[in-house]
């Protein structure tokens, strides 16, 4: 019987991959025959991505774009938000082009396109891979519904500076939780058929480092080894490529001296030799020319530098198709890589199903009835709930109901920064506000009382910088000491206080760094006043990165971290308020004490001179003013109840050359309600060969403990979770003494050691 059934197996795997083998070897005829009746200024015209003209439905033919299209000089757009718009422009396209191409759509669908999730930051808090996979499907779904057929998604770009405004894009400070977080991501927007009408092609980005610029500030200059890019920041970007990733972006930062834009270590021998990435590569906003100012030579030296490398897609700069030609006519770049490069796009419009039909995103019907649906809604505040991370809690929160709310801070009714950053879909009139969620949510079993208490910032122009894009928070004219009275008189007969407090939706993402993440001053003075009252408060905190929290720490009954959660955030929070959902998120990124323990993240490594003892010590490894420690470490976050660990439970403690590990606890809610816990596996590599992490997450676990109820969880761990790349950049395990930990987060963990010989 196990013999006919591995028969049949072996003629099934024969079939499948003789059907792929024949469907490859049809693309591959396809877009070669096509290539053969192309010109030279049609294939680089393939290679050019501008951003939209905003032009008026049934306008395209008289609009900026026109021309260039039309000429064959325009291989894709991005940023057109309407699909009787998409629809017109490929229709021209491929009516009034002379090889009838037609386009590739882009957009920046980063957590959501109309339904708007959690911002990545926030998504990844969930520690939850199937919610993170939903969140894309639907995303997906939504977007090509619209004519969108790409997504400038995930952004994977690995970062322990929380003064990096794009850290509200990424997924914090850890390569294997990121790692997760990008194949759940690629899968959930390209599914298993990217013909589907339903799916769209990923775009990892930003290749490579991005997160490591210095000082915080954006587009700036990145310096590390090659150990610390393989060992640390390259595994999301290469478990998104595993994961089949239609499109890999290079970011706007160099790399050993060379911008990512024209790295061929980076791009040709990294990403395609070693990786095997078979997809296309794409420039981020003119970050070809942009080499120029990196002082890489002027346009026409620059977009050859980009060509050598292996970039395939020009974003908005044109240099290719104004300086290639002349390039090739002097030998720097050649004929068979622009047709490489053509040949990527052209495969890729092939896998979309564009040339059986050009329009099959461009329905009208599905535009009408699959996006923002309540359906999709209802999913963005069921995920956003559980991306909130439970800070402190004095038995403040849930409220219990019947009691009267005082909601107080500029970010309780501030409809359109509920989004947060990077929400360029969203219809932020239709975005659910606490005020509004809170209010609906008591009905008439309490009472809400609102005043706004403070505006975002003192100073109106710094308001203004970080409330752009129409994500305006009114500024009130009334002193600032009015304004507080005000919320205090509201206060007054309240039974608690919900205080709405932190940054604007801008105050993260692109060019948003800030020298100083404390809670501004306007709104930390308006949250002293609430806690000197005496009343219960509880701190609703809306940020896109982590904030330095002291004060808040020490003297605030309750902290609920709730990042920017999307469309529904008003109910999302609402529900968490008033104990409809149990917090369960975790940070996935630590939260400084001040700004001068930056970079400060869990995995770090030891010095000659750690600090052993109680800080503060002379000699060792510490600061004189404040400890070593975060605020808040990796993968922290409180719950409604109580979780207790047990011991670590192992397999064996002598191991051998392929053998499995498994690691087991019981996890026990002891507790009076239910609730869930992630839980965390960490390892320790005690001697290598170079050094080690002091930390290194391998495995989580995200379970629902019923009040009382106790779970075993598991854990396998195999020679495979030892391996790092050596500084020969051999990719291997060693043998020798580890320590197992596992925990509720980085910091409390329960330890065990094992020894593991080859």
């Amino acid at each position: 019987m196990k013999r006919i059934f591995l028969l049949l197996l072996t003629v099934v795997i024969i079939a499948v991959g003789f059907a792929q083998t024949t469907k490859d070897a049809k693309k591959h005829q396809f877009v070669t025959t096509l290539m053969s009746k192309m010109t030279l200024d049609e294939k680089l015209g393939q290679l050019n991505l501008p951003a939209s003209s905003d032009f008026v439905t049934g306008s395209v033919s008289s609009s900026d774009i026109a021309d260039k299209v039309k000429a064959g000089k325009v291989g894709g757009v991005f940023n057109i938000r309407s699909v009787t718009k998409i629809k017109e422009l490929q229709q021209f396209a491929v009516n009034n082009t002379r090889m009838h191409i037609p386009l590739l759509f882009g957009m920046d669908v980063i957590h959501g396109y109309r339904t708007i999730f959690p911002i990545p930051l926030g998504m990844s808090a969930t520690w939850d891979m199937s919610l993170v996979e939903r969140s894309a499907q639907i995303a997906a779904s939504e977007a090509s519904a619209d004519g969108i057929q790409w997504t400038f998604s995930p952004m994977v770009d690995l970062t322990r500076d929380p003064r990096w405004g794009r850290v509200s894009e990424g997924n914090g400070e850890d390569a294997f939780l990121s790692s997760a977080i990008a194949k759940a991501m690629v899968h959930g927007y390209q599914g298993d058929d990217l013909s589907a009408p339903n799916t769209i092609i990923s775009c990892v980005k930003h290749y490579a480092l991005y997160g490591a610029a210095e000082g915080g500030r954006d587009y700036n200059t990145t310096d590390m080894s090659r150990v610390r890019m393989y060992n640390e920041y390259f595994p999301p970007y290469k478990a998104a490529v595993d994961a089949g990733v239609g499109s890999v972006m290079v970011s706007f930062n160099e790399i050993d001296g060379v911008p990512a834009s024209g790295n061929k270590w980076l791009v040709d021998d990294v990403l395609r030799k070693q990786w095997k990435f078979g997809g296309f590569v794409v420039s981020d906003y003119t970050g070809i020319p942009e080499m120029s100012s990196h002082g890489m030579g002027d346009a026409q030296t620059v977009n050859a530098l980009a060509m050598n490398a292996g970039v395939d897609m020009d974003m908005v700069g044109e240099g290719f198709l104004n300086t290639m030609k002349k390039s090739m006519a002097e030998g720097k770049v050649t004929l068979a890589q622009i047709n490489k490069a053509c040949e990527r796009i052209l495969v890729a419009k092939y896998d979309l199903g564009l040339f059986d039909d050009p329009y099959r995103y461009c329905n009208e019907k599905r535009s009408a009835t699959e996006v923002f649906t309540a359906a999709n809604r209802a999913e963005s505040r069921k995920i956003a709930a559980q991306s909130f991370v439970l800070l402190k809690n004095n038995n403040v929160l849930p409220i219990a109901t019947g009691k009267t709310i005082a909601l107080v801070g500029p970010l309780a009714n501030a409809k359109e920064n509920m989004t947060g950053t990077w929400s360029v879909g969203a219809d932020n009139s239709q975005s659910v506000t606490l005020l509004k969620g809170l209010t609906d949510a008591v009905g008439t079993n309490g009472k809400v009382v609102y005043a706004k208490g403070s505006n975002l910032e003192d100073d109106a122009e710094m308001q203004n910088r970080q409330t752009m894009f129409g994500k305006d928070i009114t500024r009130d004219n009334r002193t600032a000491q009015q304004m507080i009275d005000e919320a205090l008189a509201v206060s007054a007969n309240a039974d608690v206080i919900v205080a709405a407090l932190g940054e604007g939706a801008e105050s993260s993402g692109e060019c948003a760094s800030k020298s100083n993440i404390d809670i501004p001053e306007a709104q930390k003075r308006l949250l002293k006043a609430l806690v000197a009252t005496g009343k219960p408060v509880a701190l609703v905190l809306f940020n896109g990165r982590p904030i330095t929290l002291n004060w808040e720490k020490e003297n605030v009954p309750a902290i609920l971290d709730v990042w920017f959660a999307g469309s529904e955030a008003g109910d999302a929070i609402a529900d968490a308020l008033l104990g409809k959902v149990n917090p369960s998120g975790k940070l996935s990124m630590s939260f400084p004490q001040n700004v001068g323990q930056i970079p400060i993240y869990y995995n770090h490594k030891n010095t000659g001179r750690p600090l052993t003892g109680k800080w503060f010590s002379k000699f060792q490894s510490n600061y004189i003013d404040v400890s070593n420690e975060p605020l808040y470490p990796f993968g922290y976050g409180l719950s409604y109840t109580q979780f207790e660990y047990g011991d670590i439970q192992l397999s064996a403690k002598e191991l051998k050359g392929n053998q499995k590990l498994k690691v087991t606890v019981n996890v026990k809610n002891t507790g009076s309600v239910a609730g869930k816990e992630v839980v965390q596996l960490y390892i320790r590599d005690v001697v290598g060969s170079i050094t080690r992490p002091v930390q290194e997450l391998k495995g989580f676990n995200k379970i629902e403990l019923a009040a009382g109820e106790t779970k075993t969880v598991s854990f396998e761990i195999t020679p495979e979770s030892l391996k790092f790349y050596n500084t020969n950049l051999k990719y291997d395990w060693e043998a020798g003494e580890f320590q197992i930990m596992v925990g509720p987060n980085s910091r409390d963990v329960k330890t065990v050691k094992i020894n593991w010989n080859k």
